[in-house]
């Protein structure tokens, strides 16, 4: 005789942690995120169901099988795994676990979840966050993005806060988290929150960080401006 865990019928649906990669289509009209290890090469969104990474004919998660979302209990748990190495430019989630799960020891395998808050750790240099911009890797038709300070972005595609929260949609909340204040283009708040309720969209913070990284874009195009007008007054005085 084979026993069974007490099945669980809870009056509000389970929270947990996790971290991921934000990602954004090629095109630049959608945002999401892509795991850190099984089921990595599938995007998803904001609002997603889970599906068998093996394309086993079962629905997520099959207790003979180890595919549907990952999540732990902890939020402590979570970060610790922003320590190493492979997962720095990772982001943490904040999820609410719908749909039929299966509850282990540090966390939940479940069908379904909601994505409520994004929080974007520094910039590499370790300035606080901005932006989100091309990380240098991605999956078929999807950048992966890191986090930027408004002078780090350059020229790499980027979004602002504000910018990924709108193109994810479904009330996701962007903050961003610790970083040394004072750099250029620093917002200068303990944190930048993105309430995609608001009537505009954007409160203050987000428009200091648009401004930002407007700003810091139009440094670097007046400086290539300047080499290409230098370059060209040259060739015009030689022989």
């Amino acid at each position: 005789m084979r026993l069974r865990l007490p099945e669980e019928r809870p009056t509000e649906p389970p929270t947990g942690f996790k971290i991921a990669h934000p990602v954004l289509s090629q095109d630049g009209t959608r945002a999401g995120f892509t795991g850190v290890s099984l089921g990595g090469a599938l995007p998803y969104g904001v609002v997603a169901d889970a599906s068998c990474v093996y394309g086993r004919r079962h629905r997520s998660p099959a207790r003979l099988c180890d595919c549907g979302f990952h999540c732990v209990h902890e939020r402590a748990a979570a970060e610790a795994l922003l320590c190493t190495a492979e997962h720095r430019a990772a982001v943490l989630l904040d999820v609410t676990v719908l749909g039929t799960y299966i509850r282990f020891e540090l966390g939940f395998r479940y069908a379904r979840q909601r994505v409520r808050t994004a929080t974007v750790g520094p910039c590499a240099c370790g300035a606080r966050a901005v932006a989100l911009a091309d990380a240098g890797w991605g999956r078929p038709g999807w950048r992966a993005l890191a986090a930027a300070c408004a002078g780090c972005v350059r020229s790499r595609t980027s979004v602002s806060l504000a910018e990924f929260a709108r193109l994810a949609g479904d009330g996701l909340r962007v903050v961003a988290g610790s970083g040394a204040p004072g750099n250029p283009g620093d917002p200068g708040d303990p944190a930048v929150t993105v309430d995609p309720g608001l009537p505009e969209g954007l409160g203050v913070p987000e428009l200091v960080a648009e401004a930002a990284l407007l700003q810091a874009r139009l440094d670097w195009f007046q400086s290539r401006l300047a080499r290409l007008e230098g370059s060209g007054g040259q060739q015009q005085g030689g022989p």
